[in-house]
């Protein structure tokens, strides 16, 4: 159960960190743009289509590693992966926090070096895959297919609704910010408490959190777009906006499978 609250944390302050990236990007005008007055400039819709479908293709093609990598590492690979585990607790942990600073690299150079950052979105979800695989184990495989189900149905919903809706979602959206940095410093001393009911009674404040996020962020990168699709690569906000959506699903996602697992367990 530690390593599964580590994991969760770190989940947590990589979709933080990301997003405290994102909102600077162009010169800090993203969060504002509804309060601006619109962009002086045609919004080519069969533009925004292409570039909603990549995004959301790369998302897809994240998550779809992630699973795979998962299924590998438990099938094909488990015997050298739980042995190389077990003798290198240290690079684990390094290997743990990597997708941190491979996000943080994304964010960084996603508008300059699209096919550099979707490589490093890539490995992301491979590394995810394999940390995934090795908490797994503390779950049955109705727990896990529940709560891919439930994720997927949930992000869909609220991807869906963050991108068409015309309310302005940011207030919202930065509400849900400040409540994850709160969760994250609670969850950080939780660790030392080892209370599975904090931990319980976390996973649905984080559920909460993230299905405001999920349509912030579907929100957020439609208006990225509008706003400033002509002067930066289609390709790289995609790589971004893939990211900040991957990390919404798998933090949906791992928080539900701890409240199935625990349910279960009571």
């Amino acid at each position: 159960m530690k390593g599964m609250v580590a994991f969760a944390t770190i989940l947590l302050v990589s979709k933080t960190l990301l997003v405290s990236k994102t909102e600077n990007l162009m010169g800090g005008h993203i969060v504002d743009n509804f309060s601006r007055e619109p962009e002086r400039r045609e919004v080519n819709v069969s533009g925004l289509n292409t570039f909603l479908t990549r995004m959301y293709g790369l998302m897809s093609l994240a998550v779809f590693v992630s699973a795979i990598t998962a299924y590998l590492t438990m099938t094909v690979f488990k015997a050298a992966v739980f042995t190389f585990v077990a003798g290198h607790a240290g690079l684990v942990w390094i290997i743990l926090l990597l997708p941190i600073a491979l996000s943080m690299g994304i964010s960084f150079s996603a508008t300059r070096n699209p096919v550099g950052s979707f490589i490093m979105l890539m490995l992301v979800s491979i590394i995810y895959g394999v940390e995934f695989s090795l908490i797994s184990a503390m779950y049955t495989a109705a727990n896990i297919a529940a709560a891919f189900v439930s994720s997927a149905v949930i992000f869909v919903t609220m991807a869906v609704f963050g991108t068409v809706t015309k309310r302005d979602l940011s207030r919202a959206g930065s509400h849900a910010m400040a409540a994850l940095v709160a969760l994250i410093i609670a969850s950080l001393i939780n660790m030392f408490l080892h209370s599975a009911a904090i931990t319980y009674i976390f996973s649905y404040i984080a559920v909460i959190i993230f299905v405001v996020l999920t349509a912030w962020d579907a929100q957020k990168m439609k208006a990225i777009y509008v706003n400033y699709g002509a002067e930066v690569s289609m390709g790289g906000l995609a790589v971004m906006g893939a990211l900040q959506l991957y990390l919404d699903f798998i933090n949906l996602f791992l928080q539900l499978l701890q409240i199935f697992g625990m349910s279960n367990r009571d």
